[in-house]
């Protein structure tokens, strides 16, 4: 029999942007204790308390992790995107922490891609050809990094290259990519949403970077079934917990499974749902039942700099607008401005604010 799962006070909250987590626990009447790598200004005003480190590595974390346990005496933590390129410091926050997500073990398991493919070849669940070794020169073969987050890195292969010893390579599919939002509580699964989402090409060597994400696939029913089966695999498989996704491409009539992203990911902030309270609960083994009440459409994108800018000293940010960096911060090219959210009742809605929403932020700063 599993205990009642506990809903802390004090929650810290960890990640290389940390303020989707941040502003889920503030609306569930959580006291999020935030360290990320931006403190963007919608970040500092959902925080209880916040610090700004370099990176996510242990060296850089460390003082601000000690500071939280002795001022706050916080005991649990959830972390975000980032850690895929410090997987490392999951061990040392372990050690400090109650993590509610997927521990250290499962999170490096499943970035360890030999044997995710190898978990998937297993369980008879498709996926795009993979190779570790430099692979022959027929077809179309992407080479990406064994460590990626938001499809940095992802660039076409030329047979000629130098490739670092930390890429590996897999075979390109032309079709839409698609997620699945899903809750786990080590052994069940618990499909909420299924997702389209989109890339950015800001230039030959980030050729697929994350840009977008709505969620209104346009899956049919069968895929829906077939990609939620798998899961129904994969989660005691790799024992996962709490919010996940799965993200998969559609092609020609088939889905592939490309990766798992074994933390809260961006598609997240779609749903209505309580889902932080919810992912806390489903790490504890606990699965609550809901009654999805999801009307329109919603969707979130990425606003990346065409060129270096400078953040206006007095700038009205538009409500729709998240991820705000602060008065005179230095965006560099291709990086990321801020993020854009908009609703609709049709997703062919959503897509048509999102680009004119883009347009105007892009205008007012250039």
């Amino acid at each position: 029999m599993t205990a009642d799962p506990i809903i802390p006070e004090y929650i810290l909250i960890i990640a290389s942007s940390a303020r989707m987590l941040t502003q889920a626990a503030k609306a569930a009447g959580l006291k999020p204790l935030v360290i990320d790598r931006f403190a963007d200004l919608d970040t500092q005003a959902g925080a209880d308390a916040y610090r700004r480190v370099d990176s996510l590595s242990r060296a850089d974390i460390m003082a601000a992790v000690e500071y939280f346990i002795e001022r706050h005496g916080v005991a649990h933590a959830v972390y975000g995107s980032g850690f895929e390129c410090c997987p490392e410091s999951l061990g040392y926050l372990e050690k400090r922490l109650k993590i509610l997500g997927n521990g250290a073990d499962t999170f490096t398991k499943i970035l360890h891609k030999k044997a995710f493919f190898s978990c998937l070849h297993g369980l008879n669940i498709p996926y795009p050809d993979v190779s570790f070794s430099i692979p022959m020169p027929e077809g179309d073969w992407l080479i990406k990094p064994l460590q990626g987050l938001g499809g940095i890195g992802i660039q076409r292969w030329h047979a000629g290259g130098e490739p670092s010893a930390s890429v590996y390579w897999q075979r390109y599919i032309e079709g839409r990519q698609n997620s699945a939002l899903f809750l786990a509580d080590g052994c069940n699964v618990q499909v909420i949403g299924f997702n389209r989402q989109w890339t950015a090409a800001l230039d030959e060597r980030q050729a697929f970077v994350f840009s977008g994400i709505i969620n209104d696939s346009q899956l049919p029913d069968e895929h829906k079934a077939l990609v939620t089966g798998w899961l129904t695999k994969l989660v005691p498989a790799l024992g996962l917990k709490g919010l996940n996704s799965l993200d998969f491409i559609q092609a020609e009539g088939q889905c592939y499974v490309l990766e798992i992203n074994a933390r809260p990911p961006a598609s997240m902030q779609l749903y209505d749902q309580d889902l932080l309270v919810r992912h806390v609960k489903a790490s504890q083994g606990e699965l609550t039942g809901y009654l999805a009440v999801q009307t329109g459409c919603t969707g979130y994108q990425i606003v990346y700099a065409l060129s270096d800018l400078r953040i206006p000293k007095v700038f009205a940010w538009p409500p729709w607008c998240m991820d705000l960096p602060e008065s005179s911060a230095l965006i560099g090219a291709k990086q990321p401005i801020c993020s854009i959210i908009a609703h609709a009742d049709k997703s062919r809605q959503v897509l048509e604010k999102l680009s004119i929403r883009q347009q105007i932020i892009v205008n007012k700063l250039h």
